[in-house]
């Protein structure tokens, strides 16, 4: 049986703008991620999927409305344990390794390794393992992306939040970047939500939510009618 990990009601979120005074992102939102599910967030540019994103994974407070956290306990306790986020554009640690940057995560959730040995099989499985010891200022944009999605991964999460994690790949290379994300996951109950302009990406979720304007206009499965 599914576990409700997180709930919004009535999300609504305001930004000060200096020229523009007061910007509405988003506007009264009511969402809900079990566990296992696969949800694609798909909407134009300045729809509010970021703001969604960062409001779900408790990296930002809504202005109106609630969001709670039943299946993965106490806001102290979303990150790194229960929560991965894979941002817009890669934010690894510029002082530590490709693979120091996968441990991270590990050390902070009180599971420092012995060994690096599961930092250097996530690498691996992203085709990053002759990039281990290099800095983020010597990877590509789409390693870091990679590395990113890794370190996400290595606590073992119960939900993972990815913004754009393709954006910076070729079709070909995001494909297979998604083939290794969605092979790691399965059967397991680990939540993946993804906001992505890629149509491929998307349509392999099972479950597509649109953002229109700040609202999240549809929330359709796979498998419903259009």
């Amino acid at each position: 049986m599914s576990e409700t990990l997180v709930v919004g009601k009535g999300l609504g979120r305001d930004f000060r703008d200096g020229n523009a005074g007061l910007v509405t992102v988003l506007t009264n939102v009511d969402c809900e991620i079990v566990s296992g599910a696969r949800i694609a967030l798909v909407g134009p540019s300045g729809s509010g999927k970021s703001t969604l994103l960062h409001i779900l994974g408790g990296l930002d407070k809504p202005t109106t409305g609630t969001v709670e956290w039943p299946g993965l306990g106490s806001f102290e306790e979303l990150r790194p344990r229960w929560i991965g986020f894979v941002f817009q554009t890669p934010s690894l640690f510029p002082a530590l390794t490709a693979v120091q940057n996968v441990e991270l995560p590990l050390i902070l959730g009180g599971k420092a390794p012995a060994d690096n040995a599961t930092a250097m099989s996530l690498l691996g499985s992203f085709g990053l393992g002759d990039v281990a010891d290099k800095l983020p200022e010597e990877l590509s944009g789409g390693q870091a992306q990679r590395v990113a999605m890794a370190r996400a991964l290595a606590i073992g999460p119960k939900l993972i939040l990815a913004d754009e994690p393709t954006g910076q790949l070729d079709s070909v290379t995001a494909q297979l970047f998604f083939d290794v994300i969605l092979k790691r996951l399965e059967g397991t109950d680990v939540a993946l939500v993804i906001a992505t302009h890629d149509e491929a990406v998307a349509a392999r979720m099972a479950t597509r939510w649109t953002m229109d304007h700040g609202r999240l206009v549809r929330g359709r499965h796979r498998n419903e009618a259009a």
